[in-house]
């Protein structure tokens, strides 16, 4: 009998966890009887009640599984980690807030038991603010366009991902994972299922624009080389326009000596904007240095803090500072 495995990371999500953990164990009850399950929750130290709820589904359930992290280790590396430490034949990622739809569960594995290694959820709308929506379509497009690599649109981690993928996830070392970039870098070939993201069932997303410009600064840092190479283009052709534009106010000059005043406004537009493009590439220079600099330390994904309902075995992943 084959063993299912969701992943439900979880930050303050008090609200969410017993009725996603009910929602899961409905489906395996309903649509995927022929099927074991295990449900492992991964908490980022949260500060409301979530530990203790997740510490009664498991008491309550064996098959309901804890990791409980010494800190917030961000939105990356603990699903990423989480993902490394399931057991079943195949691993599903599924968020806590009801955004993501657990009715997808019989058909990512339906697709799975065809042959594919992993199934994406793909969002072609949203209930979330139609604002922030269309900002992430731009950034997609871009990163679309700007990477060497074929981005995947829309795809926030949500899917299905065989045992084979997550034992090449487990090689990899990374400590500063991108799962999205790392399912279309280096996946077998997938399945793209659409479906429309809903509106948080309870409770406040942790996202905010510090976090989403984390996001995407980390995508263009691991996936795109074409913007440091824009710094070395721009600069070629604003030397160059300088050059122009510096030789024309000469023979102006020269010619109209008295009638001619360039006055200040030229040189001081000129020495801000130089000034604000240097500015700009300098700071897109230090992000790629942070990412170089995280991933030279090699610090490990996450420290646990406990573990519930976990027996030992071979196949886990473990942290080596953990």
């Amino acid at each position: 009998m084959k063993t299912i495995s969701i992943l439900i990371p979880t930050y303050n999500e008090q609200e969410n966890v017993v009725p996603i953990a009910y929602a899961v164990i409905d489906q395996f009850d309903k649509s995927l009887s022929e099927y074991n399950y295990e449900i492992i929750f991964i908490d980022n130290n949260s500060k409301d009640n979530t530990r203790m709820l997740i510490t009664e589904l498991c008491a309550s359930n064996s098959n309901i599984k804890a990791i409980f992290n010494n800190k917030n280790y961000g939105q990356f590396n603990s699903p990423f980690y989480g993902l490394l430490q399931t057991t079943g034949d195949c691993s599903i990622l599924l968020c806590a807030d009801f955004q993501d739809p657990v009715e997808m569960l019989p058909c990512f594995i339906r697709e799975w038991e065809n042959g594919y290694k992993i199934v994406c959820g793909i969002k072609t709308s949203s209930q979330e603010n139609k604002f922030i929506y269309f900002v992430r379509t731009i950034y997609y497009k871009c990163i679309h366009k700007l990477s060497d690599i074929e981005q995947i649109e829309h795809f926030t981690g949500f899917g299905l991902y065989d045992k084979s993928f997550l034992d090449t996830l487990r090689y990899l070392n990374d400590p500063e994972p991108f799962l999205r970039g790392i399912v279309a870098e280096l996946g077998p070939e997938r399945k793209d299922l659409p479906y429309e993201q809903k509106e948080r069932r309870s409770g406040k997303t942790s996202n905010n624009w510090y976090s989403l410009y984390d996001a995407a600064m980390l995508s263009v840092t691991s996936y795109t080389k074409i913007s440091l190479r824009l710094a070395t283009f721009i600069g070629i052709i604003l030397s160059l326009l300088s050059f122009f534009v510096g030789f024309i106010y000469l023979l102006l000059k020269i010619i109209f000596w008295e009638r001619f005043l360039a006055g200040m406004a030229p040189l001081l537009i000129g020495v801000f904007f130089l000034g604000a493009m240097q500015l700009f590439f300098i700071g897109l220079l230090g992000e790629y240095i942070m990412v170089i600099n995280k991933r030279l330390m090699n610090r490990p994904l996450v420290i646990e803090d406990t573990r519930i309902n976990f027996q030992i075995s071979a196949n886990n992943y473990t942290n080596p500072a953990a």
